[in-house]
């Protein structure tokens, strides 16, 4: 009996030891291709192609195949980008809290093996695209390109517009989305582009406030590093000022859109010229950054639940 006892609690830990392993690896491998950037422009990515079947006329339920291989294609494809950034950046993560504990910093998993890895992910994710149109290929290894060579390799070490730079990048998911479905040239998959594309400066520039000594500690020249906080509020603002007429060029999504987008951007613009007031610099840009994450989900959001009214 007690021989039993001891084989079954052997077995227990073996299982035990087994799930524990299964679970650092995934949540390894979840730091390495940055899943939450994964979820939030599959969100994009999501609306992008919904929105082409709402204006081609096309039914979401007889293009499934069309929505797995855009969603999986756009996943691996960004996945790996961001697998790609962190084998480069693993010499400037380790000064920063919020990067220094990834297992390209830590050791636990091999760089080189993070680099293949990452070329693994975009070669299968660009497959997957082409199976829904070569124009979504393009854009997707185009977001890719800009992400790897012309953000991570050049400007982000040496510019301050690396923001602006990266935010090409950031604004292709949707435009992934569109033309899976449509590849021809529209005007909403543009303005979709432009959205993201401007959302992204705000929304960094005010992450680059909080973790601005962070970054001087990395040698990366954000914003606020190289020319302080008064500067970066000014610059976000103007920014946030530019995606007020942008809601206006999708008015064919109704009234109800419109009302809610414009309300967004003008509440987002009113704490942004209130910041000009505060002496908190990193209080105003927490407040910042926390708007501009529930910004971008509620407007995408909303445009999907307009086309359903």
């Amino acid at each position: 009996m007690a021989d039993l006892k001891a084989v079954h609690g052997a077995a227990a830990d073996a299982r035990h030891r087994s799930q524990a392993s299964a679970k650092t690896i995934w949540r390894e491998l979840s730091a390495v291709v940055k899943i939450g950037i994964v979820n939030s422009n599959l969100i994009t990515t999501f609306a992008g192609m919904w929105l082409a079947f709402y204006f081609t006329g096309e039914h979401f339920l007889e293009n499934l195949h069309l929505v797995f291989f855009t969603l999986f294609g756009a996943a691996f494809v960004i996945a790996g980008s961001c697998a790609i950034n962190n084998y480069i950046d693993r010499d400037i993560d380790q000064y920063m809290e919020r990067t220094k504990v990834r297992p390209t910093v830590t050791g636990t998993m091999e760089p080189r093996r993070v680099l293949w890895l990452g070329v693994a992910l975009v070669a299968v994710g660009t497959v997957s695209l082409l199976m829904t149109t070569v124009t979504a290929a393009v854009v997707g290894l185009i977001g890719m390109v800009t992400y790897v060579f012309f953000y991570t390799l050049w400007t982000k070490r040496h510019y301050t517009l690396n923001t602006v730079v990266g935010s090409i990048s950031g604004a292709v998911p949707p435009v992934i989305g569109w033309t899976a479905v449509d590849p021809s040239f529209h005007v909403v998959p543009l303005v979709l582009f432009l959205i993201m594309f401007l959302w992204q400066p705000p929304h960094f520039l005010a992450l680059a406030m909080k973790r601005c000594e962070e970054y001087r500690a990395a040698g990366i020249p954000m914003l606020p590093v190289v020319h302080g906080f008064a500067m970066t509020k000014r610059q976000i603002i103007v920014w946030v000022a530019c995606l007020l007429p942008l809601p206006f060029y999708l008015f064919s999504l109704g009234a109800p859109f419109l009302t809610v987008a414009t309300l967004l951007n003008i509440g987002w613009l009113f704490l942004g010229l209130w910041g000009l007031k505060m002496k908190d610099d990193l209080k105003w840009a927490k407040w910042m950054f926390v708007y501009s994450l529930n910004y971008l989900t509620i407007l995408f959001v909303a445009m999907v639940i307009a086309t359903l009214w």
